[in-house]
């Protein structure tokens, strides 16, 4: 989800080509003379200004402004960057500088506002000799400088970037340059691209910048070293931030996220080949435990034969044939679960990708997201590309609203009726509904998405309680919070809210279940995300989700954000009750719950969606039926997808403890089969930066 106070109401609570000459005179220092023909510091000159729009969702979120001088021997880069539309309540506004040598060394850097994240940055790193004095808000701290560095923070400004890219041009190396304060970053040649401006074809250099944030960001250079496009240029995993440069005109956006996630595909796909070779023969995983996921009683020391991306055959190891040739995997005391579903997923990066297979997520929903990269790595797994799991896709529509929130919005039914044939005609097997759709709107896109074979599914606009918006054709519901309203004790003269108490024996909570029955209502609640957002901030977020302590460094800050004050501790465990007492309800009640994490912590948080409805008093193989045939039926994938029976695709996961016996055990993922390969879960979580 692009953001939790837009998503969820309670919280509203390597040399390149030769250098351009006409640049390096620009930027090369040009000491002035004196009468005497000695050297004198010089006026600042200004030698390159821009201007960056950055955009979420191909919607204006705010903009960079830039200006390079030449100071003396020295070139300093002035950013501004804001983004007054952004839907947080701290609007991200940072002045940040850089002082280079005229070969483009950092001298000093410093950077003060507030990022994307809400929280405040107050960094400056000054170089003196071999030695940096850093500061961080009032703590001071000197650093050793290598012999190849640069400055940068948490968030780099993209003419900081942009700066970056032109000094690794100046100063070629295979290796990652080291960063001060602290980190690396990657920088790839990823290839040219051309691109028609006003009729004008421009050629313009692809690269690769690691290690900056999570994930990588795919940016463009034109002849001259200046910044095009970026995109996945920070804010939080939870979006992705894209950026163009003046005069190039919004129509290039499609055309550079699909680029980036092509690039991204193309880069994975190379490390899947490495992490694990196609194989020719098939392959045979004997020994384990199968729990098939059917109800079924597990099957002991079993064989589990694949051919191709299909599962041949099930069964005792005495009574399967392993064919000549095939590898074969001794699985002796582990177990064999179907591949798991994330119903509720925004893969913003391709890093997402490994991120979900090697927590044993082989399919999922994307319920949100650019259609042009979304579409792209939809299209990548199913040829057996990149590096991800399959994809079923959900297209958001939103009602015209003041916020610059999504780029689908309409209020007409003619509008309605063309963005769900969009989505269809793009191979979309749902409609995503989001929070200002109008009530009559509703409808109108339920019934043509309906007419089109498709679903519906999504958040209950604010005009509409969950019983009104599936009374109007709405056939799923994301989050339980758009769900408690109707199982609620209503206070007179009083806005919902999640502190109220459930009133699950009420007439009005009776015809909830009974409207949700009748229509066959299906509720991801994301109660992971839940747990993160009112956890009081002084609890640790490794107490109750391990996972934290493994993600990689650029998520730590970010993830540690979410939260609720301390000081509401009781009601925020109230809330976390009435949320799990909810959910057991719809479950024992008939209503289908399937799991889906809102991102979260990548990967990690499905596993602890399954723990909390184990807590919530589902059984442990129910709870794993909620992200493995439940999801294939409802999304009628069920003879494809969602057990482990012969015929069906070979989705497998590979653990090293029983997750019926505990279903903690789910995080013990060893290995995991996907379109016919085999990966081991420790190298795909390395490859993201992750530990194993």
């Amino acid at each position: 989800m692009p953001h939790k106070s837009r998503e969820l109401p309670f919280r509203r609570v390597a040399r390149v080509a030769a250098l351009n000459v006409s640049l390096l005179v620009a930027l090369a220092p040009q000491p002035a003379a004196t009468a005497q023909g000695t050297p004198a510091r010089a006026n600042p000159q200004v030698v390159e200004r821009g201007r960056f729009r950055v955009f979420e969702t191909k919607l204006v979120q705010g903009e960079e402004t830039y200006e390079i001088a030449r100071e003396g021997d020295s070139l300093v880069v002035n950013s501004k960057f804001d983004l007054p539309y952004w839907g947080e309540e701290r609007k991200p506004s940072l002045a940040a500088t850089l002082r280079t040598s005229g070969d483009l060394t950092p001298e000093r850097y410093e950077i003060k506002g507030v990022k994307a994240t809400e929280n405040e940055i107050d960094e400056a790193v000054e170089i003196r000799g071999r030695v940096a004095d850093v500061r961080a808000g009032d703590k001071a701290s000197q650093l050793n400088v290598p012999e190849r560095f640069f400055t940068l923070a948490y968030y780099a400004p993209l003419s900081f970037e942009q700066t970056l890219v032109r000094y690794w041009l100046n100063h070629p190396q295979k290796e990652p340059i080291q960063l001060l304060p602290a980190g690396e970053a990657v920088i790839e040649r990823r290839g040219a691209d051309t691109v028609t401006v006003g009729g004008k074809q421009i050629k313009l250099e692809r690269y690769s910048l690691g290690a900056v944030l999570w994930g990588r960001q795919t940016l463009w250079l034109d002849a001259e070293r200046r910044l095009v496009a970026a995109v996945n240029i920070g804010g939080d995993v939870e979006t992705n931030f894209y950026a163009l440069r003046d005069p190039y005109g919004e129509e290039l956006l499609p055309f550079f996220v699909r680029r980036a996630a092509e690039d991204g595909v193309d880069r994975l796909t190379r490390a899947a080949d490495q992490i694990s070779p196609p194989r020719a023969g098939a392959l045979a995983v004997v020994g384990a435990t199968v729990i098939d996921g059917t109800g079924r009683e597990p099957l002991r020391d079993a064989t589990v034969l694949v051919e191709g991306d299909r599962i041949a055959a099930v069964g005792a190891r005495s009574r399967v044939a392993v064919p000549r040739g095939a590898t074969v995997v001794d699985a002796t005391g582990k177990f064999i679960i179907p591949g798991l579903w994330d119903m509720h997923a925004h893969l913003y990066q391709v890093e997402f990708g490994p991120a979900y297979l090697a927590a044993g997520i082989t399919s999922a929903r994307d319920v949100g997201n650019d259609i042009e990269f979304a579409t792209t790595l939809r299209e990548a797994a199913r040829r057996g590309r990149g590096l991800q799991p399959r994809l079923t896709l959900a297209g958001y529509i939103d009602g015209k609203n003041e916020g610059h929130s999504f780029d689908v919005q309409v209020d007409t039914p003619e509008a309605a009726r063309a963005a769900v044939r969009r989505y269809k005609e793009a191979g979309y097997e749902q409609i995503k509904i989001r929070d200002h759709v109008k009530p009559e709107i509703l409808k109108v896109i339920t019934a043509e998405a309906h007419r089109l074979g498709m679903t519906v599914t999504g958040h209950v606009p604010e005009a509409l309680d969950a019983v009104e918006a599936i009374e109007a054709g709405q056939d799923q519901i994301n989050h339980i919070s758009f769900v408690a309203p109707v199982f609620s004790k209503k206070v007179p003269g009083q806005k919902y809210e999640l502190t109220n108490r459930l009133d699950l024996g009420s007439p009005e909570a009776k015809h909830a279940l009974a409207v949700f029955k009748e229509h066959g209502t299906v509720v991801d609640p994301t109660l992971a995300t839940m747990e993160l957002l009112v956890r009081p901030k002084d609890v640790p977020i490794e107490t109750f989700e391990p996972g934290m302590r493994k993600v990689a460094p650029e998520l730590v800050e970010q993830l540690n954000l979410k939260g609720s004050d301390p000081r509401a501790a009781p009601i925020a465990r109230a809330v976390e009750a009435r949320l799990l007492a909810l959910v057991f309800f719809l479950h024992r009640n008939g209503v289908p719950v399937v799991a889906g994490t809102d991102v979260s912590v990548p990967g990690h948080s499905l596993h602890r969606e399954l723990e909390l409805y184990v807590k919530a008093g589902l059984t442990p193989l129910e709870a794993l039926q909620t992200a493995t045939l439940t999801p294939a039926r409802v999304m009628k994938l069920d003879g494809e997808l969602g057990t482990v029976e012969a015929g069906k695709r070979a989705d497998l996961v590979i653990l090293d403890a029983d997750p019926l016996a505990d279903i903690g055990n789910i995080r013990a993922v060893r290995l995991v089969v996907a379109q016919g390969r085999l990966y081991e879960s420790a190298r795909l979580w390395q490859l993201v930066g992750f530990k194993p």
